[in-house]
């Protein structure tokens, strides 16, 4: 579906200004111009997508109807204080920054955010991306709910207090996920073992929790391990194992109190 009625400026050139260009342009709208300081990564991103790069605020047309910033959560405080886009949609694409960061360049304001990991030469299946849609009154909202809906079959309302508690648990999920993957990986190199040994459980874990998710909203019920089994032996025994080494040494502790007293919790709520 075409909709030409509906052009789009992306203000940013980098992982999410990409994928999210690439998403529009390829569910039909018109992507007017792509704006970057730097005006080769402008030129880089306009290339794909048939848009007009420019690197100076003051070159950016007034005719888009929506107009998406998909820059660095600093750069949002202070591009729209140079902004003055009055009836267009203007839209920020960040789990922490406020809506209201928008209130000074366009009373048709709101947010555009996705709970994912952008990686500019990734492929992503953008039907399944989760979009989280904030905005500023009724007319804005329908806008970008029709947006965000021609790009995804999921689409959330989401205020920006639920925003920044969605971003917390995205990094806990992503952020922190990876760098125990990471942790574990130097753990098994320094021991002459390979990591895709773990893969099988990786994905196992991970299909676990979203079918669970799905069936009981409670991850608690797969957990599995020393910890919940309160196995002081081979907790003892780990523990041993990782003392030269303090980062470990103390993650594991916490995770292993952090189960104990979740599960301890869920199982006295039950009673």
């Amino acid at each position: 579906m075409q909709h030409t009625d509906t052009p789009i400026t992306i203000l940013g050139s980098g992982n999410v200004a990409t994928h999210l260009a690439q998403a529009f342009h390829q569910a039909g709208y018109p992507i007017a111009q792509v704006w970057s300081r730097d005006f080769d990564h402008a030129e880089q991103l306009a290339y794909l997508v048939d848009a007009e790069p420019v690197n100076q605020l003051s070159r950016l047309n007034t005719t888009s109807v929506v107009y998406l910033m998909a820059v660095s959560d600093d750069a949002l405080y202070e591009l729209p204080l140079d902004l003055s886009l009055r009836e267009a949609l203007v839209l920020h694409t960040s789990g922490s920054v406020p809506m209201s960061v928008l209130r000074t360049t366009s009373r048709h304001h709101g947010v555009l955010y996705a709970p994912q990991t952008f990686v500019r030469t990734q492929q992503i299946d953008y039907s399944t991306l989760p979009f989280c849609i904030e905005a500023s009154n009724p007319v804005a909202m329908q806008m970008l709910h029709r947006l965000a809906s021609s790009v995804s079959d999921k689409v959330y309302e989401v205020d920006s207090d639920q925003r920044r508690w969605l971003h917390v648990a995205s990094v806990l999920v992503n952020n922190f996920g990876n760098a125990l993957h990471a942790l574990s990986q130097d753990l098994l190199q320094k021991h002459g073992l390979k990591f895709e040994m773990l893969q099988p459980l990786i994905e196992l874990t991970t299909q676990k929790a979203i079918a669970e998710e799905a069936a009981s909203h409670s991850l608690w019920k797969l957990q599995t391990g020393p910890a919940i089994r309160h196995d002081e032996k081979t907790i003892d025994r780990h523990l041993t194992m990782l003392k030269d080494d303090d980062t470990l040494f103390e993650l594991y502790q916490l995770m292993t109190r952090a189960i104990q007293e979740h599960c301890t919790q869920k199982e006295e709520t039950k009673q």
